[in-house]
């Protein structure tokens, strides 16, 4: 799982999240309100936290399973983590490959005729740092 550092990086860059079952995500609510459950990651699911489209957006709503009254925030309020998977899919054709080294994964892509690579002990974060670039040079 990417850290939550890069998620806030990657959000703040410009991507956008749509909300699918099985995604996970933190909060990042107003400094003002204090919650311990920030660092807690929680995954989308019918039974539990629902995506809810609304007529400012898409709110997550809480369905009474958390231990905290929450009934719902809206996905501003959230910071994506992005697998594995779905990060490699958002680099489209950029992607080049994955190799593992003796203690790290390097990602290479290529980005408007440009090659990168990106290195990380945990393969999701080298494919985050790899999007983040993207992300950055699409703005």
């Amino acid at each position: 799982m990417i850290t939550r550092d890069l998620a806030v990086a990657l959000r703040a860059a410009g991507l956008v999240w749509h909300p699918i079952e099985g995604d996970r995500f933190q909060l990042d609510l107003p400094n003002e309100v204090e919650l311990e459950s920030e660092a807690d990651v929680f995954t989308v699911s019918g039974m539990t936290i629902e995506a809810r489209q609304t007529p400012s957006g898409t709110d997550l709503a809480f369905n009474g399973t958390t231990e905290w009254a929450l009934d719902a925030v809206t996905l501003a309020d959230a910071v994506w983590l992005p697998r594995e998977d779905q990060l490699r899919e958002l680099l489209r054709g950029t992607f080049r490959s994955l190799e593992r080294l003796d203690d790290t994964f390097r990602v290479r892509v290529r980005i408007s005729g440009e090659d990168f690579s990106f290195e990380h002990p945990d393969p999701a974060e080298a494919y985050g740092r790899a999007l983040l670039e993207l992300v950055s040079r699409s703005q």
